[in-house]
């Protein structure tokens, strides 16, 4: 890690150096953030939303790994006409269909036509056709150090899955309450993630069999002390 310096005025004329710590993505990672002519937001913002489709480039073993390299949804479902509905477009239907993570995305017949426990937005992107051992990488910025509520929207079953922070485990979450199936929906707290530096670092999310994921939340738990300077 390379520390950043601060100069902080002491009086009217003299100052000092002090060191601040701040996360570096590891160095041999050569994982890339998604961009593409739509997203154009870069790196994800902590506080605030990491969408699951949105994972690294860098393909299989280095960004993700996968269990088949058929994208399922996008590659392989979505290429039906049936599936592929008026409320989107080519774009939503194959979205990074050439690479191994199982997309798909929130349809009117499918995810719409019933009451959910919270209803997600049409054609949100989502992750679908988990197996166990599957992982996705997320280059995200960490704007102040301190713990994290994480909230997810997903589907299914009450299983549990995992978050590593620059390849260390960081956080094991539960699924709080189980969905009638993988197209009934619910948003709801699922752990706490705590950050000891800001700056930009790699997040690792772990997931297995029997869940579609749409996106995380992360909001900042109330009474963290500020980082020292």
């Amino acid at each position: 890690m390379i520390p950043r310096i601060v100069a902080v005025a002491l009086g009217s004329a003299s100052c000092c150096l002090i060191s601040v710590v701040r996360a570096e993505v590891p160095a041999d990672y050569h994982g890339k953030i998604f961009d593409d002519a739509v997203h154009k937001a870069g790196m994800p913002n902590i506080p605030g939303i990491v969408q699951c489709a949105l994972y690294d480039l860098g393909g299989e073993g280095i960004a993700y790994h996968d269990t088949d390299p058929t994208n399922n949804g996008s590659g392989k479902l979505n290429r039906e006409k049936g599936h592929q509905r008026a409320h989107a477009n080519e774009y939503i239907w194959s979205f990074r269909k050439d690479e191994g993570v199982d997309l798909s995305f929130v349809k009117d017949w499918a995810d719409l036509n019933h009451t959910n426990r919270v209803s997600p937005h049409v054609n949100q992107l989502y992750i679908g056709w988990t197996e166990n051992g599957e992982w996705v990488n997320y280059t995200v910025h960490v704007s102040r150090p301190g713990t994290y509520r994480i909230k997810a929207l997903y589907s299914f079953q009450t299983n549990t899955v995992t978050f590593d922070l620059n390849g260390k485990l960081a956080a094991t979450c539960r699924l709080p309450v189980p969905t009638v199936n993988y197209h009934q929906w619910n948003l709801a707290e699922i752990g706490t993630l705590r950050f000891p530096e800001a700056g930009p670092q790699l997040l690792t999310f772990h997931y297995g069999k029997g869940n579609n994921f749409a996106y995380f939340e992360f909001e900042p738990i109330g009474g963290e002390a500020p980082p020292k300077l």
